[in-house]
């Protein structure tokens, strides 16, 4: 979409004082610990892009609050890679860069902010290749630490953290599946069938680059089998948060020209893990 289509669908440029008001009107507030995440085209003419929002955000939520963002990795080896030739294989394991916190790319996919903010001085990023995060403010250093090597959107995770620390999540313009921490709802759901993955990449351990191994619910294609009470044609995480919308939870409005969602991180786990509990868990025989 060319800036003069933008600017006509956003009534004007989207300044960072703009954002700064939406925000506010929406509900995010000095100290807020926020994972957002943000389809940059749906706000309008961005006046500085990536650098403006993620300022904006910081003025909001002051010195006392944090930013989050989820990452992966864009040159991840593929999860497949070990169906190659044998010949292709060894030359992977040979010279793949190892995953590196400060230099690794965001997940392109991800969209422009994550690798933004992840690059802000200061900002700290978490050490999981697949499933990293990156965050910025007074309580980064506490969200990233330690991120579990196996099961990273389980227990001890950022986003458990996220959760524990009273944490909320802003959907600037992104669609509702993109909802990442409904991958954490997913991991602590209690229903049949639950698909996990398990897969290799290179880190740095002690200095040295080692492929290690890593078991993780299958956050690409699933966790669960969600076909028999999603509608076909939509995603899982949408409908869920669709629901949880007409349940009343989080507050809603314009920011520049998108519709946004401020969830609390909290509320957020609790619908997640019952809606998945009741969907697909079986009924329970008469007695």
């Amino acid at each position: 979409m060319d800036e003069l289509a933008l600017l006509a669908r956003s009534d004007g440029p989207v300044t960072r004082g703009r954002l700064r008001r939406d925000l506010t009107a929406l509900g995010l507030t000095d100290g807020d610990l926020v994972m957002f995440h943000t389809r940059l085209s749906a706000l309008g003419y961005v006046a500085g892009g990536p650098g403006t929002v993620i300022g904006a955000l910081a003025d909001v939520v002051g010195e006392r609050g944090t930013l989050m963002v989820t990452c992966g990795w864009n040159d991840a080896p593929p999860y497949d890679f070990t169906d190659w030739p044998q010949a292709w294989q060894d030359a992977l394991r040979a010279e793949h860069p190892a995953y590196d916190p400060d230099l690794s790319e965001a997940d392109h996919s991800f969209g422009r902010l994550p690798e933004a903010l992840r690059r802000r001085p200061g900002a700290v990023r978490s050490r999981h290749p697949d499933a990293s995060f990156a965050a910025l403010g007074a309580a980064a250093t506490e969200l990233m630490a330690d991120h579990p090597w196996d099961d990273p959107h389980g227990p001890g995770s950022p986003l458990a953290r996220l959760v524990a620390m009273g944490g909320r999540v802003l959907l600037l313009g992104a669609p509702l599946d993109s909802l990442t921490l409904l991958h954490h709802a997913e991991a602590l759901a209690d229903a049949p069938g639950k698909r996990f993955v398990d897969y290799e990449q290179p880190v740095m351990v002690d200095g040295e680059r080692v492929w290690r191994r890593f078991h993780d619910i299958d956050s690409e294609d699933g966790a669960f089998d969600y076909s028999a009470v999603v509608p076909e044609g939509q995603w899982p995480f949408e409908v869920i948060a669709r629901d949880m919308i007409a349940a009343g939870l989080g507050s809603h409005g314009l920011v520049g020209a998108a519709e946004s969602h401020l969830f609390e991180a909290g509320d957020v786990v609790e619908f997640g893990v019952a809606w998945i509990e009741r969907k697909l868990r079986p009924a329970a025989p008469d007695s």
